[in-house]
């Protein structure tokens, strides 16, 4: 699965091949810290709006800028081919940037994707998305699941008495 983690170098490369075979690129982006079922649906349901999707996740330095220094719990290359490992996914980059703005202005996909804790309007990237004719969509949200509901957890069961590995 690793071959499916590009540098945006080649994933411009692939993007090119892609549009000159007429076939849909579909981009979405996040931490991806720790996987859970929301992330998964996520991901599956904007891979249905194209051909192919394109995953963006922060680098751990992005990470700690978004979510503070305890964060990621997962390391980049890790977060990366776990992502890469799934079916609906076909490639994966990592970025250094707060956000994804600079990457969406380079591959230019045909359909941005988040999930619905963003409002189309309020997503990275969709002023450009939106400005060659391509389509934005907010993926409705799954309540209830996040990483920090993870960590939460995990706390709450255990505290400081982490059960022998």
């Amino acid at each position: 699965m690793k071959t499916k983690i590009k540098s945006l170098d080649q994933l411009k490369t692939i993007r090119e091949k892609l549009k000159g075979e007429g076939k849909k690129v579909v981009f979405t982006n996040g931490c991806f810290d720790l996987l859970h079922i929301g992330h998964i649906r996520c991901l599956e349901r904007a891979k249905e709006l194209g051909d192919l999707l394109f995953v963006a996740i922060n680098s751990d330095s992005s990470v700690r800028t978004i979510k503070g220094a305890k964060r990621p719990v997962i390391p980049q290359e890790e977060r990366a081919e776990i992502i890469a490992s799934l079916a609906c996914v076909d490639f994966v980059t990592i970025f250094n940037e707060p956000d994804p703005y600079n990457l969406i202005k380079e591959l230019r996909p045909d359909v941005l994707v988040k999930g619905g804790d963003w409002k189309p309007d309020e997503i990275v990237g969709s002023d450009i998305v939106r400005g060659y004719g391509g389509s934005v969509i907010s993926i409705p949200y799954l309540e209830g699941y996040s990483s920090s509901r993870i960590i939460e957890k995990i706390i709450s069961i255990y505290g400081k008495d982490l059960p022998p590995f």
